[in-house]
């Protein structure tokens, strides 16, 4: 039998229903905020991964599922969505509309990971950037928009943790700082992290081996290194989201694993799970990947995992209705009009559903009631002739007769 590739996943039946209720929070929350939907290629150039994600990160060194097509191009599948955004951003010409520019997705991502719980290989991702803001107003709003989602989803025990990276000036400093205390500490650390040492130092404190963790307990905090510009903007956000009344930590080990990522950075956490949501500031990213000096803050949602986490709490949906209405039939004559008149409410905006397997009377009605249906009713030669038909409501057993032609009017 052929199988899903390893770490893909078929999501149907109860799960989906989940989905969907997710997806239409999404919609919703979106909406409310002016935000508007895209859709990026799945696959793009592997030089936008390179310059966007950083050619440092694990993303782009291990995870990237990278070909080259038949014309000799290197293509990518993506490996997350912010790159792909951007690129539309600038190739799009959505800079020389008002600005902010608000945008919003749903979509698959690929990494070639050992699966684990509430991530795949092919895994979906919600997320949101806004382009053109540098106000400390808009990490403020797309924090807030996070937190209202959360909520409408009935996530509990969940923590905004906050964190400031600082400016390119900044992180200098504090790279000087960080290697200065992590130098007689090398042996200690993973060979992961040793490597991060020269490229990316600041990535050491998203380790999540133990080893290292221990050895960072007393590491310089990057937020002694802001200049003062940085210092304000940080404190603006954290005024803003006191005056939103959204509970924030300032936690100085939240550093993101990309490094587009400047200044304000931010996770949704849960006690002993995954990241929820995490997201920040990327003011350099824009021009990276060809556009103007641009700048930009989103979060990305991974879809798997809030599901996982919907259940492990039970504030998942209730069980969607069925049918309004099943029509069975009794006879040859019944089943032709139980298949039209379904269509005809059908085309009138009513769930309908009939027999399509030719059972028996008794197997239509115990099918009817394992899909929930509202009413049932049986068609024959006699109902025809009568033009008229027994409705059962299936949740009190009141039956009532109406006219075949004002069935609509009924349901």
């Amino acid at each position: 039998m052929i199988q899903a590739p390893k770490g893909t996943r078929d999501v149907y039946g109860e799960e989906m229903k989940i989905w969907r209720h997710i997806e239409e929070k999404i919609r919703g929350i979106t909406d409310a905020f002016g935000f508007e939907e895209i859709r990026t290629p799945i696959f793009e150039s592997t030089e936008l991964f390179l310059r966007g994600v950083g050619d440092t990160t694990d993303i782009v060194q291990k995870e990237m599922y990278t070909f080259d097509d038949k014309g000799g191009r290197s293509l990518s599948l993506r490996p997350e969505l912010t790159a792909g955004v951007a690129r539309a951003y600038v190739e799009r010409g959505m800079h020389s509309k008002p600005q902010p520019t608000r945008l919003w997705y749903i979509g698959p991502n690929f990494r070639y990971e050992n699966p684990q719980a509430g991530r795949y290989r092919q895994h979906w991702q919600f997320g949101v950037e806004v382009f053109g803001a540098a106000t400390p107003a808009t990490e403020a709003e797309v924090i807030s928009l996070g937190w209202e989602l959360l909520s409408a989803l009935k996530v509990r025990d969940v923590a905004l943790h906050i964190n400031s990276i600082g400016c390119p000036d900044c992180r200098k400093v504090y790279h000087a700082n960080l290697k200065a205390f992590l130098e007689a500490r090398m042996d200690s650390l993973c060979g992961l992290c040793r490597q991060r040492f020269d490229k990316n130092p600041l990535r050491i404190l998203d380790c999540k081996t133990p080893a290292c963790k221990e050895q960072l307990t007393d590491a310089p905090s990057v937020l002694d290194a802001l200049d003062e510009e940085c210092r304000a903007h940080f404190q603006s956000l954290q005024d803003l989201l006191a005056l939103f009344k959204i509970p924030f930590t300032v936690n100085p080990k939240i550093v993101r694993g990309l490094d587009y990522y400047t200044r304000t950075v931010f996770e949704f956490i849960k006690e002993n799970e995954p990241t929820v949501i995490g997201g920040g500031r990327y003011d350099g990213l824009i021009s990276q990947v060809g556009g103007a000096d641009t700048p930009g803050v989103g979060f990305g949602m991974g879809i798997e995992r809030l599901v996982l986490l919907l259940q492990k709490q039970e504030a998942v949906p209730e069980a969607g209705p069925g049918p309004t209405i099943f029509i069975g039939h009794a006879d040859a004559p019944g089943f032709a009009k139980a298949q039209e008149l379904a269509y005809a409410l059908r085309k009138a905006g009513i769930r309908a559903e009939s027999d399509l397997l030719s059972r028996s009377v008794k197997a239509q009605m115990k099918y009817a009631d394992k899909i929930n249906a509202r009413y049932t009713m049986i068609l024959g030669e006699t109902e025809l002739a009568q033009n008229e038909v027994t409705v059962k409501n299936m949740q009190t057993g009141e039956q009532v007769k109406r006219p075949l032609d004002s069935l609509g009017a009924f349901l």
